[in-house]
């Protein structure tokens, strides 16, 4: 029984991918596919009242990222560890973040439109 749940378990978190390659070479691996809780979490309004404008939609990029990104290779080191797809996603230098999140929407507007980005 337990041989049989971990199988089910391994065969659900394959979900099908996508990868995109930068002008450096790197290669950004994102999921074609969200859950409709992980959808319903996206579409929430900040939980604070003291979050501003640019408080909501930076989190709410670090949470599409999270949430996406299955690993991320650059330099030829291949990143798959999700504290250290964000750290690195954090520390990027401006023009890095920019093709990410241009990469995300473009994603995002093929595969999961129900997003809304």
């Amino acid at each position: 029984m337990a041989k049989k749940r971990r199988r089910r378990k391994a065969a659900e978190e394959k979900a099908a991918t996508s990868s995109y390659r930068d002008a450096e070479g790197n290669v950004l691996v994102l999921r074609q596919s969200l859950s409709a809780g992980t959808i319903a979490k996206l579409a929430e309004p900040p939980s604070s009242a003291a979050a501003d404008v640019e408080d909501a939609w930076q989190r709410r990029e670090e949470m599409l990222f999270e949430r996406l990104v299955v690993s991320w290779e650059i330099a030829g080191l291949p990143l798959d560890d999700q504290k250290m797809l964000l750290g690195r996603y954090r520390m990027a230098d401006p023009e890095t973040r920019r093709w990410v999140r241009e990469t995300i929407t473009t994603h995002v507007r093929e595969f999961i439109p129900e997003i809304g980005v």
